[in-house]
Formats: C-alpha cells, structure tokens, sequence
C-alpha cells in the first residue's frame, strides 16, 4: 500500500548511524546515500524508508501521533533491533515485549530516533 516513509533529521549523520544500527537485525540496508538523503529498504527492493533534510531548508520536526513502523521477522530481531537503535544513540519509548492489547501476538519494542521521531519495532507472529 505505500511507497515509502520519509522522516526529517537535523543531524543527517547522526541520524544514518542510528538507521543502519536500527535496520541491520531487519534484514534492511541502505540502497541509496545521497548528501542530504538516505534510503533503507530490503537488500532486493527499493528504498522504502527514506531519513533526510527537509527539502525547504527549515528545521526537521517531529509530527505527534506519528509512529513508523518496522516490521521484524521474529522476537529476536526485535530485541536486536531495539538494543542497536538504542546503542546508536536512540531513546526509550518502551523496551521489547508483548503488547496484548494491540493482539495476541504483538511483540514490539518503541525508540526515538536522535531527531525524535518515533520508531517502532514489531513482530507480528506467534513464537
């Protein structure tokens, strides 16, 4: 259904680190690295998730409400991904675990990125 998530950064190299550290236990790379820009996607696919300066040369905000959510193969890789967003510089928004009330099955892990914008990790299936 869509063709991609764009998220704003300040620190655009900060910002990288934090991804590749983020999308690595995903499974996901860096298939484009501009300047200004970077696109994460699978190693076989297009850039999907795309972190950047904004495009009118304002300051990136975050947007409240707003949550990306990254879709993990299995319960490790959530934990993986969680300990190297926050290792790379993210901040806590709800470390790993079942979150019941979204289903039965829903294990997710929820950072900030070093902009601020709000990450999830999840995975949807049974253990």
């Amino acid at each position: 259904m869509f063709s991609h998530v764009t998220l704003g950064s300040n620190d655009l190299a900060k910002a990288k680190g934090f991804y590749e550290a983020l999308v690595k236990p995903l499974d996901l790379v860096c298939r484009a690295d501009y300047p200004n820009a970077a696109g994460y996607g699978p190693a076989d696919g297009r850039p999907q998730l795309w972190v950047l300066s904004p495009l009118d040369k304002k300051a990136a905000t975050v947007g409240n409400g707003i949550t990306v959510g990254l879709e993990a193969a299995n319960r490790a890789a959530v934990d993986a991904a969680y300990a190297a967003g926050m290792a790379a510089g993210g901040r806590d928004e709800g470390p790993p675990g079942l979150r019941p009330l979204y289903h039965p099955n829903y294990y997710g892990a929820y950072l900030r990125d070093p902009d601020g914008n709000k990450v999830c990790v999840v995975c949807h299936r049974k253990p």
